[in-house]
Formats: structure tokens, sequence, C-alpha cells
């Protein structure tokens, strides 16, 4: 598993910061109201602000994790275990039992109307749609992986030689290039197809 350790860290990032992105274009919240036959939908990026702006630094950090050093591997951990901590707190609320402060700024817009008196008086019932669980599960898995991350870190396998500083202006031979190695000894004036290779 700790040969795949990287792939699998990197991948649950990017699963986790993927269904954020998505779900926050989503209805998550379907509003009755007393003042209308039809009911107003709220999505995942109006009932929660910080859902958009996080999931997408949650896609950032999984990128960087896949070239990042050890250093920067702790401190990704890091900073995705507290964005999955804001990101549990604030969705598990919705799928309990949403209050009625995260479908207020859509009412008003919808409406034109403010206060809580008003907006309590206009919706009969919220109901909560199947986004925000399918959202709580991604921040639990981002969680797990921040947890891997850094249990494991130190002992992933090193990146790619092409991510790895030249000292003496020359790759080691470590193995067959792939295209993008090859045109990088092209650049450092070495021919990838001569005798040596």
């Amino acid at each position: 598993m700790l040969a795949r350790a990287r792939m699998y860290s990197v991948l649950a990032f990017l699963l986790a910061g993927g269904i954020g992105i998505i779900s926050s274009t989503q209805t998550w919240i379907t509003a009755t109201r007393t003042d209308a036959a039809e009911p107003l939908p709220v999505s995942g990026a109006d009932a929660m602000a910080l859902l958009a702006p996080l999931s997408l630094a949650v896609l950032a950090l999984g990128a960087a994790l896949s070239i990042a050093g050890v250093a920067l591997r702790y401190a990704f951990a890091v900073l995705g275990l507290a964005g999955a901590i804001v990101l549990f707190l604030g969705t598990l609320p919705i799928v309990l039992d949403p209050p009625l402060s995260v479908v207020a700024p859509a009412l008003t817009k919808a409406t034109g109307l403010s206060g809580d008196k008003t907006l309590h008086a206009m919706v009969s019932a919220l109901h909560t749609g199947g986004w925000p669980i399918a959202a709580l599960c991604a921040w639990v898995l981002l969680a797990l992986a921040c947890v891997f991350v850094l249990a494991t870190a130190r002992r992933w396998k090193a990146g790619s030689r092409r991510y790895e500083q030249i000292s003496d202006g020359h790759h080691t031979d470590a193995g067959p290039l792939d295209a993008v190695d090859s045109w990088d000894e092209l650049s450092h004036g070495t021919d990838p197809t001569g005798p040596s290779r």
C-alpha cells in the first residue's frame, strides 16, 4: 500500500474537492413556502458560502501534493485536515436539521423580504437532498486522507526525476526515459538516444 500512498492520497484529495465543487452547484435544500406553490431550491454554494472556495483549495492541495517534497506533504496534510474540519462542521447541521439561516439569503433574494419573523412565517418546511450527505462523506474521506498523509509521507517513493534538482547539469541514469524526460535531456544538451542509453 505504501508503494502507491502518494497516488491514493492525491486521488482522495481530488475526489473530495471534486465532490465539493460539483455539489456547490446542486440543490442542497428545498424550502417549501407558504406564499407560493413552487418550492425554492437552495444550492450548496448558497447554503454554505465557504463550500466552493474551500473545495477549490482542496483540489489545489491535491494537485500540489502529487509533486511535493516531504515537508510540504505535512503542511498540505495539515491544511487539508483544517479544511475538512471546517467543511464537516458547516455541512453537518444542514444534514441533520437545516436551520433557516442557511436558506435566508436565497429567500431574501427571491422575495425581497428579510427578517427572522417574516422568513419563519414564509417557510413551512425545509427538505435536505442527497448532495449534503455526499459532501459530508467527502469531508470524512478528506480527513482520513490527511491523517494517512501525516502517517506515511516520509516513506513515500521519490517523485519523478523531472522534479528533482539537477546538481551537475545532467540526470543520473536511473532507467528508461519517458517522453518528457527525453525532451528534458535534449534541453540539457544530451542525446537521449545515444549509446549510453
